[in-house]
């Protein structure tokens, strides 16, 4: 059997692995990739406090700095593209671990240069050059890690655990965002609020900057998953993906929209829509998004587990058709009440497992080895940046226009279109990995 077919039939270890390295497979992926969302998330729950200290204050909106901060949290997305291209191109042609330690230490340089970025005060319009600068460098790690992360989960699973293992791409994404929302909670409870915008908000990215080297060096040990007759062979060229393989390039575009843009509504903008649109306590609303985001990565097993058995299509129709229905009443049920924000929360969190918890295995299984991360980064990577990345800033947008009560349709119509995606999606769950 060759090493191509090893993989594509799924056996619990890469070629040359030791037995017994499943395990330490995992961690690698999941650890590095807690540490990368760790650093990511920690902006968009503390954007509040950057607004305050980055960007100058309308005298006539005081949503100014707010959208401004959203604006530089979307143009970090759009670096994502990029790097799900480059780092996946970088994936397939000298190894997912050669990738994996790329982005690791672009996510570290960028969560230490957003906590030493000076004030607009101090400054001036130099501090808001600096964090985009900081941004942009967190996305193209960001959209490398993905693309990476995901073909190593899913080349490292065993014979029927694809799903299983693909679901911990969120467990360690939710668990980075359940440690930045924490470490935030925490300063609230501890801090004034005059030192959290004076210095408190700035911890959180040095604490992520240390957390990206404990990643690093775990992914040291991590084993190679790229099959060996391709390590040899020609390099595939930056955009053969996209050339050869249009239809699944078009097709990851769909799968991603409505779960990318229902994801950072729920688990990155409601603490603060519920701050603008139901004066919800800020502090308390950090609370809440902790508790939900253990909810969450306690789920998303108990969805991988469940789509090995029943298919990934029946999990996903039930996310998309479940979010397109109940979201607008969902966010309109959001009052000021401690309760009502936990259980919208949650709820959600229910629905979107369809989605997250097989979203990693479901893209592996639609490329070719070859091709597999360059051709999952750039499609997925700009989809997300197009409706995920933007989400909060068209959400406070909406709030600023006057018409709040039009984000939760536009959020509705995204998870219809890709339920329309699904329905075509050929079941990949019971096939190999195409070789």
């Amino acid at each position: 059997m060759t090493s191509t077919d090893h993989v594509a039939n799924g056996h619990s270890r890469p070629p040359g692995a030791p037995p017994g390295s499943s395990a330490r497979q995992l961690a690698a992926a999941s650890i590095g990739n807690a540490a990368e969302w760790y650093d990511w998330y920690a902006y968009s729950f503390l954007a509040v406090y950057i607004a305050d200290q980055v960007f100058p204050e309308s005298t006539s909106n005081s949503l100014v700095p707010l959208l401004a901060t959203f604006a530089v949290f979307a143009v970090g997305f759009f670096m994502r593209p990029i790097g799900g291209l480059l780092m996946g191109a970088v994936a397939d042609r000298h190894g997912r671990r050669a990738a994996l330690t790329a982005t690791i230490l672009l996510m570290g340089a960028g969560s230490l240069l957003v906590a030493l970025t000076p004030t607009y005060h101090a400054v001036g319009v130099l501090a808001p050059v600096v964090l985009v600068i900081a941004r942009l460098v967190q996305g193209l790690s960001v959209g490398g890690e993905f693309a990476a992360s995901t073909t190593f989960l899913v080349e490292s699973a065993g014979p029927g655990r694809r799903g299983l293992f693909s679901s911990f791409q969120y467990v360690s994404t939710t668990i980075g965002q359940l440690i930045a929302s924490g470490v935030a909670a925490l300063l609230v409870l501890l801090l004034t609020n005059d030192r959290m915008n004076e210095w408190g908000w700035r911890v959180p990215f040095l604490i992520g900057a240390l957390f990206s080297l404990v990643g690093l060096w775990i992914r040291r040990g991590a084993h190679e998953t790229r099959p060996a007759e391709q390590r040899s062979g020609p390099r595939p060229g930056l955009f053969e993906a996209l050339r050869r393989h249009p239809r699944e390039s078009l097709l990851i575009c769909g799968i991603t929209a409505g779960g990318s843009i229902a994801y950072y509504t729920w688990t990155t903008y409601l603490p603060t829509y519920a701050q603008v649109n139901a004066n919800f306590d800020k502090g308390d609303a950090l609370v809440v998004s902790t508790i939900s985001l253990a909810f969450f990565a306690l789920l998303q097993p108990l969805g991988g587990m469940l789509s090995d058995r029943i298919g990934r299509k029946p999990l996903l129709l039930f996310f998309a058709l479940g979010f397109a229905a109940l979201v607008v009443p969902l966010l309109d049920s959001v009052t000021d009440a401690f309760a009502s924000l936990l259980l919208v929360q949650c709820a959600g969190m229910v629905l979107l497992t369809g989605y997250t918890s097989v979203a990693a295995a479901v893209n592996a299984e639609i490329f070719p080895a070859r091709v597999r991360a360059a051709g999952i980064g750039f499609p997925y990577s700009l989809t997300v940046a197009l409706f995920g990345g933007t989400a909060p800033y068209v959400g406070t947008w909406f709030k600023e226009a006057g018409h709040a009560g039009g984000f939760p349709w536009y959020v509705a119509g995204l998870c219809l279109v890709s339920a329309c995606f699904y329905l075509v999606l050929p079941e990949t769950a019971k096939g190999p990995l195409k070789g």
